[in-house]
């Protein structure tokens, strides 16, 4: 799997980032020959509600509108805000991946058990060849994490650190994707936050992942590290166009053509991936959207990837007899 597919659950799931102002690149997609972007664009619409960031699910009396975001910083998440901001104030509840308590509360648990992010047994440099381990002790010390540290982090982690390009540091700035801006305006009108899942729900995401498999993912996405700027603009660009499924298809495609990436191994962590960082979540995530929308009208704001899909969150509120209407900002 590409770091491409990390950048994409990373800007677009519930994972943090940074800003991607400072990055410039191409449009990967655009740049597609017009076969290989009409193969992907019609593989991507194949599946239930392939295009568009916001919905609302009405059911009887109840309704809520969805929100796929995109958690980097972006000049363009204000217009969003404006029109997003009067539904905001008229909801109950706030639904979001993490709220300040939950993010507060993982900080925390990571302060008191940092070896929930390393491995036992063989370090990388041990795991990894020669080359690899080179050009990802650059890539880490590009973002300011010592060799010496990455040795020991757990290869999923570390995947999910090569996401976020050099052209995106310090994390520590940008952090105002539209999640946050979100949760911000629903603090403006006192209108509760809460969270989908536990706060913890990140940091068993990739138990299902074999030692191989998570060695493989970190492969590819050193094999495809100099696409930095490319990739942050790419992702950015499929958002606002709505195209979050063709995103994800460019990926899978991506993920099976890298020169130097075992297409079998990438195949079989991306099918992972799907299982555990999407599928599973949405399922997750519908009973608690309904019991809020029980109480009175939501607003539910989550990465965009969630939305398509056979087992995405418009789908399943579909099966269990909600009306899904797209909505126009």
């Amino acid at each position: 799997m590409p770091r491409r597919l990390i950048a994409a659950a990373l800007a677009l799931l519930a994972l943090p980032a940074a800003a991607q102002a400072a990055c410039t690149g191409t449009d990967l997609i655009a740049a597609l020959p017009a076969e290989t972007r009409a193969e992907l664009t019609a593989r991507a619409e194949s599946v239930p509600f392939a295009r568009g960031n916001f919905w609302q699910a009405s059911r009887g009396d109840q309704t809520v509108t969805l929100v796929g975001t995109f958690h980097l910083d972006d000049p363009r998440h204000a217009e969003t805000m404006a029109w997003l901001d009067p539904l905001i104030a008229g909801a109950s509840t706030v639904l979001v991946e993490a709220g300040a308590q939950e993010e507060a509360a993982l900080k925390a648990r990571l302060a008191k058990e940092p070896d929930l992010l390393l491995q036992d047994g063989p370090t990388l440099p041990e795991r990894l060849p020669p080359e690899d381990w080179a050009r990802l002790s650059e890539a880490l010390t590009e973002r300011g994490v010592p060799a010496f540290m990455g040795a020991r982090m757990k290869p999923w982690y570390l995947s999910a650190i090569l996401a976020v390009p050099p052209c995106m540091m310090p994390m520590d700035q940008g952090m105002n994707g539209l999640d946050a801006r979100v949760i911000e305006a629903a603090g403006d009108h006192g209108v509760p936050v809460r969270a989908l899942e536990p706060y913890d729900t990140i940091l068993g995401l990739f138990d299902s992942f074999t030692p191989e498999e998570e060695v493989a993912l970190l492969h590819a996405a050193i094999a495809v590290e100099s696409d930095a700027g490319d990739e942050a603009i790419t992702t950015a660009a499929a958002y606002f166009r709505g195209d979050s499924q063709l995103l994800w298809e460019f990926s899978r495609h991506t993920a099976l053509t890298t020169p130097g990436v075992d297409p079998t191994a990438a195949a079989t962590a991306l099918d992972e991936t799907q299982k555990t960082l999407i599928d599973a979540r949405n399922q997750a995530w519908i009973p608690v959207i309904e019991q809020a929308a029980a109480q009175g009208p939501v607003v539910a704001a989550f990465g965009a990837l969630h939305l398509p899909g056979s087992e995405g969150v418009l789908n399943l509120l579909q099966r269990n007899g909600w009306t899904v209407t797209a909505l126009a900002p």
